[in-house]
């Protein structure tokens, strides 16, 4: 597995990179290109950046690589914020995690389903807890190895609906975006592959960190 690090001056210059590598590696690509996009408080800034990047969209599919169980439109929702920057022929690539489903097992199963066998590129988010995804500390889901989607416990009061390591682990690419003074020591953590934390568990043969100066120093 490699690991690379890349420190940018500030926020706005670590999102526009990993915008820019969404635009180089959507182009570069033969076929359909499978991306997979993080909430949290950078999904909409993303959002934006991506739109002003040159994306094929027409042959783009978007996945959500987590989302809390809320109802449609609610603001704890990740979708809004992925989808509030995006042009509308980007929008029309979203493929939202079904959490509005009675019943969430059997939704998480067939969203699964409808993944391909390698994600192309997956953008991760980090929390100060060493989280990634919905892979929280102490949750069940970090144990599951037989899927590619499920259910979480409650954590900062919702259910959320995410991909497992075992969809990360086949992915292609991962890009890591961290940023703020907050993620310092998580980060620090990653980078040694100090395993404590469930962000390190994550083994994709190429992963990429772009962050942005607060976060490395």
């Amino acid at each position: 597995m490699t690991l690379e690090l890349e420190a940018h001056p500030d926020v706005e210059a670590a999102i526009e990179r990993v915008a820019a590598l969404v635009g180089e590696r959507s182009r570069a690509a033969e076929g359909r290109f499978a991306l997979a996009l993080s909430g949290g408080s950078v999904a909409a800034p993303l959002s934006r950046a991506l739109a002003h990047e040159e994306i094929p969209w027409e042959r783009v599919d978007v996945f959500q690589v987590d989302e809390r169980v809320a109802p449609p439109g609610h603001p704890d929702r990740n979708l809004a914020g992925l989808a509030s920057g995006l042009s509308d022929e980007a929008v029309r690539s979203l493929r939202p995690l079904p959490v509005e489903d009675d019943d969430l097992d059997a939704a998480a199963a067939r969203y699964a389903a409808s993944l391909p066998p390698a994600l192309d590129l997956v953008h991760l988010g980090l929390g100060p807890d060493g989280h990634t995804a919905s892979l929280v500390p102490g949750d069940p889901v970090l144990e599951i190895r037989d899927r590619l989607v499920a259910v979480t416990g409650t954590y900062e009061g919702r259910r959320r609906m995410t991909l497992t390591y075992p969809a990360l682990d086949a992915a292609r690419e991962i890009v890591w975006l961290v940023t703020g003074g907050s993620k310092r020591d998580a980060l620090a953590k990653l980078l040694a592959r100090d395993e404590s934390i469930p962000a390190t568990r994550v083994a994709a043969a190429h992963q990429r960190v772009v962050a942005d100066a607060a976060a490395v120093s």
